[in-house]
């Protein structure tokens, strides 16, 4: 029977029929094309739709490439079983069986029912059992397998099948193993009782209540493991746990299979939708809208006796990167025992107790390449096949049933920013990969673990908060809570600076600190911005801290931290945890090197880096920036006495007195672009003009007003009064940016003075200086005007008292909407433009980005937004905007430069948009240098991939 349509010959329109039969529809397509109409076919997808692909006896009906529909496990048990690779035979359940399930109220698909009778049909054809059948009973396993591994988020059920009856097949099968099979058995009601049935705790607080049965039965008897448990003891446990189940939940444990089988299913459904499974997509930016497929597999038994085993291995050292097979396995255990740490895993080979540390139980241990020597060349053969076919580094996990080795599932492995970079570049030199397919391969964000201390993987970590990651790297310190005892005691003793937030007052305290963590403020704080810029691991906008300056401690939830307690913080996941966990150093290696340079040949969008001090520069330079593509000026008044000039500026009663303070802060400007342009060499340098409001350099607590008035020798009320005059509403759209230049043009004749002189100094010392002078928060084509004239008269007349021509730039940033808007018209005056999107995001949502941290996290938890807007850029609001801007600019000054410099330059999907629209480069934290660089040269290779 088909469906379907034909176009009329004349109208051209489509009319549609309902099924015919066979004969009936080949006289009617032979009508229609002699009629000169076209036939169209739909097919009807209710009746037909493929729900099912079965697997197993050498054959499939999936393939690797088919993860979206069957998932990562789904169609790798297939692809293996195309390879001869020895898998349980099963079926897999598609993805849009679990999307039509959440939308229908729970409800399954017609046709599916039919399906799954087919593929449990074919499984008893290829395993030689029967499901329900008290004689030869086939069991199967019921597991989930998302497109994307979500490795212990969703739930699974083993040995489902088991009733009275065919247990008593199951012990036939083991050549009588009773205990065997009652640990099976036991096995199943458990995790029917908490998968299925819901009895699952919902917190770590709660003991699972049939944890607790087995643990009191083995007091009772004195025993420590589960495998001296016998077979009245299993027996027994059974039917408390069937007793558990009637009291809480009312039902019993279904004896009939098919009713175990669909609701195992069901389960599997509903753990997509489960808190951890929510949390992990969340942070790994997983969409909720994939679902999972869900993996019927026949059971086999690595628990059977001394001839069976199962483990899980990996085909390199997925730590270090090292070529050889590795892993662990357990005798007489199903797969859930090796993770689960209840006993002490056995290593398959010598090469993998190389790493463990003296005193663990499983470096005595003999390894499975000894015991079981067949097997063990057999396994390895087949990781050998898969790694190759994969061109990849996999995870497997395998079965030994009575001499018999089953592959229950490979996956490419998860790895460290280390083991990755020497695995891709190894690859290549193996030639099992190209440079191109080596650098897609890498993740960027993986390099972050390159660049900075990390916490030693295998230590213990009792985390108490979260907050946002602001500046990686780990960090161990005393809790201190005030700057300048920070700084004091940072000289001896390494501390970590906890503050509500920072302020440039702070950043002594910050400066000497090992960490930052502040309860308040986004990835764009002070905080975050700084501690980017020093290096200095950050967590910011942490709320669940409350911190008491007074009585010098701080709680999180119901734990207590006094200063001088120490603290371990993460700045790449956020984390704050109690004590002291060890860190380990991490180098730059020669395969680092290698890969980075295969990444620059690739990629076409040029990387700069935001840096504001020589230590900045240096840093940037070693990672591999190509330039300054943001160099913040106010970050230069901060520390010593040139913050004091800068407030004596501020507090000037007339333009006389702030060309005074002025004149004294220019030879401190100048001196620092001396040393940056010197570090810089031929490289641009893209400088901002005085950017934030004034009120951010004068003190704002009574005791700090009181310093500084004891400083400058005016009586507190003078200050005060003027710090008062300076207030404003919201000083972020206040007098700031080019505002002030507007305002107090002495200020931007000072500035481009300094870099002017310094460049003149540099270029006679024989180095090529390339300035580029920025004018921020524009919003009209005037101020670009006005800012460029004075500009160019001040750098005019000092090369021509110099005697000297250094080419420079004037442009601007954008970074208002109107701005973007009037792009065509501001292009031609400026000479560049650098996007500014931390303040363009936050004008275009209307969200502050400091106080945005109190509902952001419920805004991406609820779906309202997919990202941070403040950590990826917004491509379908705030992007539009830029792209806009850019097709204007360009419209009338086909040479525009065009950059990004907000803190997305280093975001790996966020360089990817830059690229894509034609931007002539980025610009991040030193620390992200890497990282934008290999997003760039990925986005390269994914616009134009060649065979």
């Amino acid at each position: 029977m088909i469906g379907g349509g034909i176009a009329h010959p004349k109208s051209k329109q489509n009319v549609w029929f309902g099924a015919l039969n066979d004969r009936v529809a080949a006289s009617l397509v032979m009508g229609i094309k002699e009629a000169g109409g076209k036939v169209n076919f739909l097919t009807n997808n209710k009746m037909n739709k493929k729900l099912v692909y079965s697997f197993g006896g050498g054959q499939a009906d999936g393939r690797a490439d088919m993860k979206n529909l069957l998932g990562g496990k789904g169609a790798n048990l297939a692809e293996m079983a195309s390879l001869g690779i020895p898998v349980p035979a099963g079926f897999t359940i598609t993805t849009e069986v679990c999307t039509h399930f959440y939308q229908n109220n729970n409800a399954y698909p017609t046709g599916l029912e039919t399906q799954v009778k087919a593929g449990i049909s074919q499984m008893e054809k290829i395993m030689g059992a029967k499901f329900n059948d008290p004689d030869n009973p086939l069991l199967v396993s019921v597991r989930s397998g998302a497109r994307v591994s979500m490795p212990g988020m969703m739930d699974t059920v083993l040995n489902l099948g088991l009733n009275p009856n065919t247990i008593q097949g199951l012990i036939k099968k083991s050549n009588n193993n009773e205990r065997f099979a009652w640990d099976c058995y036991r096995r199943f009601v458990q995790m029917y009782g908490d998968v299925v049935l819901g009895l699952k705790p919902k917190n770590k607080q709660e003991q699972d209540p049939f944890e607790k049965i087995i643990e009191e039965v083995k007091d009772q008897k004195g025993i420590k493991e589960d495998t001296q448990l016998t077979t009245g003891d299993l027996k027994s446990i059974v039917e408390q746990f069937k007793a558990i189940v009637r009291e809480r939940q009312a039902v019993e444990i279904p004896d009939d299979p098919w009713e175990q089988l669909w609701g195992g299913i069901a389960a599997v459904f509903k753990s997509w939708n489960t808190p951890r499974a929510i949390e992990y997509r969340r942070i790994h930016k997983i969409s909720d809208d994939w679902g999972t497929a869900t993996n019927v597999q026949s059971m086999v038994y690595g628990n059977m006796g001394a001839d069976c085993a199962t483990g899980v291995a990996f085909t390199r050292d997925p730590a270090t990167g090292q070529k050889q097979f590795y892993g662990e396995f357990l005798f007489n255990a199903q797969g859930e025992d090796v993770v689960a740490g209840t006993r002490t895993p056995q290593q398959i080979n010598a090469s993998g107790r190389d790493a463990l540390p003296e005193g663990n139980p499983s470096k005595e241990l003999e390894t499975l390449q000894k015991i079981m020597p067949a097997l063990y060349r057999q396994l390895d053969n087949i990781q050998t096949k898969l790694e190759s076919h994969y061109q990849n580094m996999q995870d497997i996990e395998f079965t030994i049933q009575q001499g018999k080795l089953w592959m229950l599932q490979t996956r490419n492995g998860k790895r460290t920013g280390r083991a990755a970079i020497k695995i891709a570049v190894d690859m290549v030199k193996e030639r099992m990969l190209d440079q191109k397919a080596a650098i897609l391969r890498v993740e960027p964000e993986q390099l972050d673990q390159l660049l900075h201390r990390q916490f030693d993987p295998k230590a213990e970590k009792n985390k108490i908060a979260k907050g946002l990651p602001a500046s990686p790297g780990a960090a161990v310190g005393k809790v201190v809570f005030f700057a300048d005892e920070a700084k004091k005691i940072g000289k001896d003793e390494k501390v970590i600076l906890v503050r509500l937030e920072t302020s440039p007052e702070d950043i002594g305290g910050m400066a000497a600190a090992q960490g930052i963590v502040t309860a308040r403020g986004g990835m764009t704080s002070h905080a975050a911005v700084v501690a980017r810029g020093m290096d200095t691991p950050a967590v910011v906008g942490c709320g669940a801290l409350v911190i008491d300056y007074e009585k010098r401690q701080f709680t999180a939830g119901e734990t207590l931290v006094r200063e001088n307690d120490w603290i371990s913080i993460d700045g790449s996941s956020g984390e704050v945890m109690l004590g002291q966990i060890p860190t380990v150093e991490t180098q730059i290696t020669d395969e680092f090197k290698t890969f980075m340079q295969w990444v620059d040949n690739f990629r076409k969008i040029s990387v700069r880096t935001n840096a504001d001090t020589p230590e900045d520069v240096k840093k940037a330079l070693e990672y591999g920036a190509e330039g300054i593509g943001l160099c913040r000026t106010e970050h230069m008044f901060f520390g010593g006495e040139r913050i004091k000039t800068v407030r004596e500026m501020i507090l000037a009663d007339d333009e006389a007195g702030r060309r005074k303070a002025l004149g004294k802060l220019l030879p401190m400007q100048r001196q620092d672009f001396i040393e940056i342009f010197r570090l810089m060499t031929d490289k641009p340098v893209t400088i901002r003009l005085l950017d934030p409001p004034l009120h951010e350099f004068l003190p704002q607590t009574d005791e700090d007003i009181a310093a500084m008035a004891s400083e400058m020798q005016v009586p507190p009320e003078v200050i005060r009064a003027r710090v008062s005059s300076l207030h404003e509403t919201n000083p972020m759209l206040g007098h700031r940016g080019c505002r002030l230049g507007m305002t107090y043009p002495e200020i931007t004749e000072m500035q481009t003075q300094a870099i002017m002189e310094a460049a003149c100094i540099v270029k006679k010392e024989g180095i090529q200086v390339h300035p580029e002078i920025m004018v921020p928060l524009i919003g009209t084509v005037m101020e670009i005007k006005e800012q460029k004239a004075i500009i160019v008269r001040v750098a005019e007349a000092v090369t021509a008292d110099r005697g000297i021509k250094v080419p420079y730039l004037v442009g601007t940033m954008i970074e208002i909407p109107r701005a973007a808007l009037l792009a065509d018209k501001i292009a031609k005056e400026a000479a560049f433009f650098s996007f500014g999107t931390n303040d363009l995001t936050q004008m275009c949502f209307g969200y502050s980005r400091d106080d945005a941290g109190k509902f952001l996290p419920e805004y991406i938890a609820k779906g309202v937004l997919t990202n941070d807007p403040f950590q990826q850029l917004d491509q379908e609001g705030v992007g539009q905007l830029i792209k806009m801007g850019i097709e204007r600019g360009r419209a009338t000054n086909p040479d525009l430069k065009i950059g990004i410099c907000g803190e997305h330059g280093g975001d790996p999907a966020s360089v990817e948009f830059c690229h894509r629209i034609g931007m002539n480069y980025v610009s991040c934290s030193p620390p992200r240098v890497p990282i934008a660089r290999l997003a760039a040269a990925q986005a390269a290779l994914k616009e134009n991939p060649e065979p």
